[in-house]
């Protein structure tokens, strides 16, 4: 993405605050982002620190005598390969369907001659009022893109369509607008499995894995940015779904692998999810009590099924690429390089998760790729870059 720039106007409501997020994933990607920010949009988030991230001067005043001098708003419009706005209010959207430019953010819009992305957040209500629908209409008829908004709690205590939609979304349709074959899983299929399964031992206490779903949420997020369509099984976790997946919300173990099989064929699976190894043979059907003086209950585990081995097994719904996690604590290499083979994956994904490492349920990871061509490291990274990382491999892998 070297040498491609992006005019970021950044609007007035509460969303403003993922700008920042947008942003970093925007530079991380090496693109060019200049921000104009409006008065309103000044009062959720501060030049500075659009600034501060963008590495760019921040544009606020149509009337700005030295910006006029430097640029003018004519070549401000004209010098980015895209306009985003972001978030995109019912106030600016209207006027960019009436073609009023009574502030630096409007004359840009009106004055520009490059494709231009909105990404909509406001009330439900707003939302859904027949102005604002007649005007996005009006917008989608001369050619302005659209991402979003999705359905979701708002910050004003109400529910329903006009919430933002998440960066990594936001940054997929811009790829998707500047860059036509930055798509390659473009009809393929992904399976993937995110979070800890709970394996019940009564009604109110179970077996889990102390696992965020963080990291496959991150794959199965940076799969659908490629053009993958994805299942993603997942489960109980305190995360949002990612935008833009098929999501198939399970329990156990043993869900999860019917879940799967149910999901098949599929081109690429990644199994990301902390499954349990075992379940309680005989689950109480109510709360087991604690006694006084009565010695805690025995509780007989069985061995979960295998899901990563059932589904790499060969056959003709394997699939073309099974990716596996390994989650160690000690002899993390040679540990990964007996489950690849045991498990006859592809690949496993192997990370040391050791409590000093705060890599289980932290923001971070830092994996090493196991295959039979050898181990391939990478750098401890944010769990969203390790989930476009993969994906780019696996989209590598598939192209062959």
């Amino acid at each position: 993405m070297t040498g491609k720039r992006i005019l970021l106007i950044v609007s007035g409501g509460i969303a403003a605050f993922k700008a920042l997020e947008l942003i970093r994933l925007l530079r991380r990607q090496n693109y060019a982002v200049t921000c104009l920010l409006t008065a309103n949009g000044a009062r959720f988030v501060t030049p500075l620190s659009l600034q501060a991230l963008s590495e760019s001067k921040v544009y606020t005043d149509l009337f700005s005598l030295t910006d006029e001098s430097e640029m003018g708003h004519i070549q401000l419009s004209r010098s980015a390969d895209l306009v985003v706005v972001a978030p995109a209010t019912a106030d600016i959207l209207a006027k960019m369907a009436a073609g009023l430019a009574d502030d630096l953010a409007s004359t840009v819009l009106l004055a520009t001659d490059k494709p231009v992305l909105v990404a909509p957040a406001m009330n439900v209500r707003m939302w859904l009022h027949p102005a604002t629908l007649a005007n996005m209409a009006m917008l989608a008829g001369r050619g302005v893109s659209v991402v979003g908004p999705v359905e979701g709690a708002m910050a004003c205590n109400e529910f329903g369509f006009g919430r933002l939609v998440e960066p990594p979304v936001i940054l997929a349709a811009i790829e998707r607008l500047l860059v036509p074959n930055a798509q390659p899983l473009a009809g393929r299929h992904a399976l993937v499995t995110s979070g800890p399964t709970h394996e019940p031992i009564d009604p109110v206490r179970y077996i889990a894995n102390r696992s965020s779903g963080q990291q496959g949420h991150a794959i199965a997020s940076a799969l659908a940015a490629l053009g993958a369509r994805v299942t993603l099984v997942r489960g109980p976790v305190g995360i949002p779904d990612p935008v833009g997946v098929t999501v198939r919300a399970v329990e156990t173990a043993r869900e999860m692998l019917d879940a799967c099989r149910t999901a098949l064929p599929a081109d690429v699976a990644v199994f990301a999810a902390a499954v349990a190894d075992w379940h309680v043979e005989n689950r109480s059907a109510g709360k087991i009590k604690k006694l006084a003086g009565a010695a805690p209950p025995g509780l007989t585990l069985v061995p979960n099924p295998d899901i990563l081995a059932t589904i790499a097994a060969p056959g003709p719904d394997r699939p073309r690429l099974v990716v596996g996690f390994a989650a160690e604590t000690d002899d993390l290499m040679a540990n990964a390089q007996a489950k690849l083979r045991r498990k006859n994956a592809d690949w496993i994904v192997a990370n040391d998760v050791s409590p000093a490492t705060g890599i289980m349920g932290g923001p971070d990871n830092a994996v090493h790729i196991v295959s039979a061509a050898g181990v391939e490291s990478w750098p401890r990274l944010a769990k969203g870059d390790v989930g476009r990382r993969l994906a780019d491999r696996i989209a590598e892998a598939l192209g062959r």
